[in-house]
């Protein structure tokens, strides 16, 4: 509690003065044996939880272990999809983004995943797709598409725009082998006729 004057200048018999009162807050604290108790019975324990009724504990165990995949899609959305802050305000064209994003994670996966199958299918334990022709046993869609990045089909036009030449990509005997594996014919890349 302090007093202060009303009036400014030193104070006299006939100063005026106000009471103001603030308040303290102090914090005191007491151990909660009970709660203690009752979380140390759950020490260790890793709970997980589903609304799917029809699953067992070890199928739940399972299907939560898969969970690193789901994580690894939304880290390939970061980088090499390289999603950014969406600065968006019309709820459809939100959605219709998210939805584009959705289906290129999807090809990735399918690509991904028909690749592998066809490697283990032919018994092919590592493909060259690391930089410098390194070994790869798990390759991925960006490896894929890095490895065409460069492949460029030609086509020299007239001044009319008619067709004079085309000149086909040059695939490499690896780039033949991943679209056969994929089960894309080479052909794709050279102009029809």
């Amino acid at each position: 509690m302090t007093l202060s004057s009303v009036d400014c200048g030193r104070p006299g018999p006939d100063t005026a003065y106000k009471k103001i009162t603030k308040r303290r807050y102090d914090i005191e604290w007491v151990t909660d044996e009970d709660a203690i108790a009752y979380d140390h019975k759950s020490d260790g324990m890793y709970p997980l939880m589903t609304n799917d009724r029809t699953l067992s504990p070890a199928q739940v165990l399972q299907a939560h272990k898969g969970q690193p995949m789901i994580e690894k899609r939304f880290e390939q959305v970061k980088t090499v999809h390289e999603i950014a802050p969406v600065f968006l305000k019309d709820e459809g064209r939100i959605e219709a983004l998210f939805t584009l994003y959705f289906l290129a994670l999807l090809i990735q996966a399918l690509i991904e995943r028909e690749l592998r199958l066809a490697m283990t299918s032919q018994s092919i334990d590592e493909l060259p797709l690391y930089p410098e022709q390194r070994q790869c046993a798990h390759p991925t869609t960006e490896q894929v598409l890095r490895l065409f990045s460069l492949t460029q089909r030609h086509r020299l036009v007239d001044q009319a725009g008619l067709t004079v030449q085309t000149f086909d990509a040059e695939l490499t005997s690896l780039q033949i082998q991943i679209l056969a594996l994929l089960g894309v014919p080479s052909e794709s890349f050279h102009a029809p006729g």
